[in-house]
């Protein structure tokens, strides 16, 4: 009888075909520089066809080279629309490593466990949190904000809602209004509901009220409800602000509160001795979200949860049946296991790629990067101001400068939305557009290790063309 196994019946072969892809994606990383930065997905990509039943190897090939031109655009370095990391040529290699591995990082003991030990340990001391400390390598922000506020949740109930689950309408908690929805997202899922979640106003520079939060919290306190936590944002994704993350936590600390801080970009602006001085209040906080793969420019997925209080951590999470019994000796040792802190059992080995990035690039390079965005940003904001037919629409807080085309009698929402549309068919840029004030402006991110000064040029001139050219048609007029 004939036993079959999907490895290739030609090694030689298959090493020859593999180095044919590497090069091939190499060369896309080595020309991100060049070209359009987003082209439209053919046809043919978007098609829906039937299932395999038959393998071709040779289809797999073309099929995958010819995916490579039709990303979002992120490693280009005039791809400002959304937070997305620009990634790097040295993290393929990790991710050739890990797949090579095929390593459940679940839990057990074997190496990939400890890279992410030690990827833990290390984020315990970029924000000055205790040893005791813990954290899970994740899928992104999304993720880790649901792992810390679910240990958040479980600890106000002495994790007695684990069994007996909670109680909606009783528990409440505080954000401001520019928060990322993932939070508003979490509390749906953890049964709270969004209606628990206050939306707190913000002020002139886009951070939280803090007088209007403690008043809100007095107010449900009075109502007989319970609150809970606080969620700070450390760089909204509207305008990058801040919020006053040591007047939170000290909000947090005489209200017996959780301080959980949205830093899905910002709060890796530690790195940065520029942005540093504002993130002081990130080491109070009792839980941190963040991503790898935004502003320390990981290759997706590589999102983080940092919590202070490791035993909240885990027994919101720690469930060991029988078959997941740890051991002191063999495969089963290396307790506790990472699955112990989270929601997942199966899980990859996305810690390697974080490890390998700090290890070959190290924090003072990375740091650096994230100041550089923070001064193009600013050097953007020089641009429009100087300009007479632009007009800065935010504070620049960091790396996010929201801004318009004004044109008199014109539609100003609908035009700035064309601008950003025509840039992007165009291929010149990618920006993205937002609500500043009740009107639709143009939104420029910066978290790109390649974008230059020269980037943010070409794409002013670009804007001023294209808005003189739709006013001129007249299509934008107001009535």
């Amino acid at each position: 009888m004939t036993e079959n196994s999907l490895d290739p019946e030609d090694w030689d072969a298959f090493r020859a075909r593999a180095h044919a892809m590497l090069d091939k994606s190499i060369d896309k990383m080595a020309n991100a520089r060049e070209g359009r930065v987003w082209t439209p997905v053919p046809d043919d990509i978007k098609s829906p066809s039937s299932i395999p039943v038959q393998g071709d190897a040779t289809k797999v090939d073309t099929q995958l080279a010819d995916l490579l031109p039709y990303g979002v655009g992120n490693t280009h370095p005039r791809f400002f629309g959304w937070v997305h990391g620009s990634g790097t040529p040295s993290n393929i290699m990790a991710d050739m490593v890990a797949a090579a591995m095929n390593a459940n990082l679940g839990g057990r003991d074997h190496g990939a466990i400890y890279i992410e030990k030690q990827v833990v340990n290390w984020c315990k001391k970029m924000f000055g949190f205790p040893a005791t400390a813990s954290g899970l390598v994740v899928s992104g922000t999304s993720i880790a904000t649901l792992v810390a506020l679910k240990a958040a949740r479980d600890h106000m109930s002495n994790f007695a809602s684990r069994q007996s689950g909670i109680l909606a309408g009783k528990l409440v908690g505080y954000t401001s209004t520019q928060t990322h929805s993932c939070v508003a997202r979490t509390f749906d899922m953890l049964g709270l509901g969004t209606d628990a979640l206050r939306r707190i106003p913000v002020n002139d520079a886009f951070e939280i009220d803090t007088n209007a939060l403690q008043s809100a919290i007095s107010a449900d306190r009075a109502a007989g409800l319970t609150p809970f936590a606080i969620i700070g944002t450390a760089g909204a994704v509207n305008v990058g602000a801040i919020d006053d993350l040591e007047t939170l936590a000290d909000i947090a600390r005489s209200e017996k509160l959780w301080l959980h801080v949205d830093g899905a970009f910002g709060a890796t602006a530690i790195l940065s001795d520029k942005i540093k001085p504002r993130l002081s209040g990130l080491t109070r906080a009792d839980s941190i979200a963040f991503d790898f793969h935004k502003w320390l420019h990981v290759n997706y997925d590589a999102g983080f949860a940092l919590i202070r209080d490791e035993d909240a951590h885990r027994r919101a999470f720690s469930e060991r049946p029988d078959y997941l019994k740890g051991t002191d000796r063999g495969v089963a040792a290396g307790n506790p296991w990472p699955t112990e802190y989270g929601p997942e059992l199966s899980r990859g080995f996305r810690a390697l790629k974080i490890w390998a990035q700090l290890v070959e690039h190290g924090t003072e390079k990375l740091g650096q990067l994230i100041t550089q965005n923070c001064d193009q940003a600013q050097y953007l904001a020089e641009l429009i101001d100087a300009d007479p037919v632009l007009e800065t629409r935010a504070p620049v807080a960091l790396n996010i400068c929201c801004f318009s085309y004004v044109a008199s009698g014109t539609n100003l929402s609908r035009l700035n939305e064309e601008i950003v549309i025509q840039l992007q068919l165009q291929g010149i840029a990618v920006p993205s557009t937002t609500q500043i004030h009740g009107q639709t402006v143009i939104r420029v991110n910066i978290t790109n290790h390649r974008t230059t000064r020269a980037d943010l040029d070409i794409l002013v001139d670009a804007v001023r063309k294209i808005g003189a050219q739709l006013v001129e048609g007249g299509e934008f007029a107001t009535a």
